[in-house]
């Protein structure tokens, strides 16, 4: 399966260990992990900004990610979706990448359920469904 997980949860899974670093963890050994560069980019910024990583802090732990996953290039999607439209983002790299599950905790993607088909679910609601 293919799993892209927000940017909010791969930042939750970097700082604390709990469910997200166990849902990652899983995904990483058992499925792939789709991510792009926009995903990237921002868990860098948010990193560096919000969590006061260093920048070579921050971005080794986008090297670390970017190593254990599928970068894909996705297009804008032709119409908004999300009500914040930097989401669209995700879901457009989630189209592009062909996922099976998009993992977050973003109310602005949660409250749509699904994206052309893709679940839109939290990390519990993941791992639930998934039954691990």
């Amino acid at each position: 399966m293919k799993i892209l997980f927000d940017t909010n949860v791969l930042i939750s899974a970097i700082i604390t260990p709990g469910l997200s670093a166990e849902i990652l963890d899983h995904c990483i050994v058992n499925h792939s992990v789709i991510t792009s560069e926009y995903i990237l980019e921002e868990l860098r910024e948010k990193l560096n900004l919000k969590f006061d990583y260093t920048e070579s802090e921050a971005m080794a732990a986008v090297h670390i990610i970017r190593k254990q996953s599928i970068v894909v290039k996705h297009k804008m999607l032709p119409m908004p979706i999300s009500r914040d439209p930097d989401d669209d983002n995700i879901l457009a790299a989630a189209v592009a990448g062909e996922c099976d599950f998009i993992v977050t905790g973003d109310k602005d993607l949660l409250v749509l359920k699904e994206y052309q088909g893709i679940p839109i679910l939290t990390p519990r609601g993941f791992k639930n469904a998934m039954g691990f």
